[in-house]
């Protein structure tokens, strides 16, 4: 089977040729580079006849670099950049051989706070022909216009234009001025992308959140949120809308209710089949269905797992047929429709060495092409262009070919059994030389909390297991991706759970001889700081350090941060009230916190207001601890900068070796 591969690396793989960033070295400067350094390709994306890519690259700093390669030749084209303070390159597609269609956002000051903002605009693959494509603002508008809009439809078949919903924002009356607009509401316009000029297909509605075509140009599908008429909060249920083939009507299609998960999920249409394919619980967890949409709405069943969740659908190229589905058990998985692809992506997985988990990222517009993404617990991951007629395997390029030369850890799949009788899915990363046990130790804790991790390569855990420790990291109950009885209400109300099997789970490494208790620590980003600091609090004799990067640590001030906006009775029926808004606060609790603390938080923080972390740095202060706090001046929760990053994992590795050693 193997031998139907044969590999082609030489002008094709382009960004194989880019400079490494970081070599071998085993020191903590040497390491925090190598590590923080971000993902050379941020994404990648192919031309309709798959010999082009378009790519953003990482510059200095935060800069992102979008470049288009033509895979015939090996020639590279800078087209433009962002500098990521405060706008970023998101992605870019293309929607046509000879243009693309890119996202940036960021976030800005408004009012007196901050927002998320974010803009579409198209270019030519030689850089040339920059525009917006949005609804042109003006200083008249009767509000803020955050975005402008998403690519519903693709249209590749129609010679550079899109399915753009665009949203609409009404002018004020002004005195004098003939024409004002009027149109308010999200609406969907066929945009020429080379003269601008569009067309309305559906005329903006107020209240409606997104649409859905059918991938092939006709809409089919309305998303309405519902909103308390008294408060203008967001109730946490949404409502769909359908139209029969052929029909302008709207029809009912059902509600889901984000706060149990009940009800219909849409996930893909498939014009093939005029169905739509969506997420339903089953047994309490997500299960895939098809739903046919003519006026019986008849189901059936396509897949669901015991354990955990369905999650996606999979669709081969933009247009083209769903060909399968994903969830992640112990790790990510995809199950194709079509036993040719299900082949395929076997025999890939055992050819491309240490690289086990196979995406299919694009396609061509025949499908013949794809553009495959290969990775693994011990490969950052590269990208690679199959030809399905000639059965050949070209390497574009690493994702990280900075850390080529190093030798990264192993990640095994563990089982930690809880005190109550529960088995916590667990992670466990061990570093790549010596015995494995006796081992100073990390306990990494996810954000969320209702997020999962995932078998795979992990930046922070593999700079951990290189500088000698052990890691582990739980997907304590609370997290996502394992049925509603897992999510346990979530990890703020049940943060007496979610914390005990973060607890549980430094414990399990102490008895199995792989951590040595006297030389742990815990570390852990957005909820996962949260984790941090709470259990340094309630078990102040386990750990020697806590690390918390733009954690949580107020529960009422996270409730009262989203005062005034749509969301803030989800958020206070999130979070809850009670005794627990306390007892399960980290800055309440600052005093029974004994270890030395690291705290890091950018300034441009809209999922975690930096003002977290500030509170918590003066009560730790206040109460006599040891407290380092790193403030990032223009970045938001992702800290996505090279340079903040390895400041970071230069004060993570010195605070460890003062605390554990390594």
């Amino acid at each position: 089977m193997l031998s139907v591969f044969r590999y082609a690396v030489s002008a094709a793989a382009v960004v194989a040729s880019m400079p490494a960033i970081a070599q071998t070295g085993g020191n903590l400067s040497e390491q925090a580079t190598a590590f923080g350094t971000r993902e050379n390709v941020q994404s990648m994306a192919m031309s309709p006849s798959g010999t082009k890519i378009a790519m953003l690259t990482a510059g200095p700093g935060s800069v992102t670099v979008l470049q288009v390669a033509d895979l015939t030749n090996g020639q590279i084209t800078n087209l433009t950049k962002s500098d990521g303070r405060p706008q970023y390159l998101r992605w870019c597609d293309f929607a046509g051989e000879s243009r693309l269609v890119c996202r940036h956002s960021g976030v800005e000051p408004v009012y007196d706070g901050l927002a998320s903002v974010g803009r579409l605009f198209t270019i030519k693959t030689d850089g040339q022909e920059m525009k917006e494509l949005g609804q042109r603002s003006t200083d008249r508008e009767r509000y803020m216009r955050q975005f402008d809009g998403s690519v519903v439809d693709w249209l590749r078949a129609d010679n550079g234009a899109v399915l753009m919903q665009r949203v609409y924002v009404p002018e004020v009356n002004t005195t004098g001025r003939l024409i004002n607009r009027t149109k308010e509401g999200l609406g969907v316009d066929r945009v020429d992308l080379a003269t601008l000029k569009s067309s309305q297909v559906e005329a903006p509605r107020d209240g409606v959140d997104s649409y859905m075509t059918d991938g092939r140009g006709t809409v089919r599908l309305q998303t309405i949120p519902q909103y308390d008429h008294n408060s203008g909060n967001l109730t946490g249920k949404i409502q769909f809308r359908y139209r029969l083939a052929g029909s302008r009507e709207w029809k009912d299609l059902g509600t889901y209710d984000m706060s149990n998960g009940a009800g219909i999920y849409p996930l893909e249409i498939d014009a093939d089949t005029d169905s739509l394919y969506a997420l339903q619980k089953l047994n309490g967890r997500d299960a895939l269905y098809r739903i046919k949409l003519d006026a019986s709405l008849a189901q059936t069943l396509i897949a669901s797992e015991k354990e955990v969740d369905i999650d996606d659908v999979v669709r081969l190229g933009t247009g083209l047929r769903i060909v399968g589905y994903t969830f992640a058990d112990d790790r990510r998985r995809t199950v194709y429709f079509d036993p040719e692809l299900s082949a395929l992506q076997k025999a890939l997985a055992k050819a491309i060495p240490n690289q086990p988990l196979i995406d299919f990222q694009g396609a061509s517009a025949d499908g013949q092409k794809l553009l495959i993404m290969a990775s693994g617990d011990t490969n950052p991951g590269t990208f690679y262009r199959f030809d399905r007629g000639t059965k050949q395997l070209a390497e574009i390029g690493p994702v990280r070919p900075g850390l080529g030369q190093r030798k990264l850890a192993t990640v095994k799949s563990i089982r930690v059994t809880a005190p109550d009788g529960a088995s916590i899915p667990a992670y466990l990363t061990l570093p790549p030389a010596g015995t494995g046990k006796n081992l100073p130790t990390v306990v990494m804790p996810h954000g969320g909390p209702s997020a999962r991790d995932e078998w795979g390569f992990d930046w922070l855990a593999q700079f951990l297991a290189a500088r000698g420790y052990a890691v582990v990291q739980p997907n304590y109950r609370g997290s996502a991706g394992y049925g509603e009885e897992w999510l346990n209400q979530n990890g703020f109300k049940g943060w007496r759970t979610s914390i005990g099997d973060v607890t549980a789970s430094a414990k399990h490494l102490v008895a199995q001889g792989i951590a040595d208790p006297n030389r742990m620590a815990i570390l852990g980003w957005s909820y996962g700081g949260y984790a941090a600091l709470q259990s340094a609090a309630s078990e102040p004799s386990l750990y020697k350090a806590a690390i918390a990067i733009a954690p949580v640590t107020d529960l009422e001030q996270l409730r009262k941060d989203a005062a005034g906006f749509t969301n803030e009775r989800l958020v206070r029926d999130f979070v809850g009230s009670g005794p627990h808004l306390t007892e399960g606060s980290p800055l309440k609790n600052a005093a029974s916190i004994r270890v030395p603390v690291l705290l890091a938080h950018g300034d441009q923080d809209i999922n975690v207001a930096i003002g977290q972390s500030e509170r918590m740095n003066g009560a730790l202060k206040a109460s006599g601890k040891q407290v380092e706090f790193l403030r990032f001046a223009g970045l938001d929760h992702q800290l996505d900068d090279s340079s903040a990053r390895t400041q970071l994992l230069n004060s993570i590795g010195a605070l460890l070796d003062r605390t554990i050693g390594h």
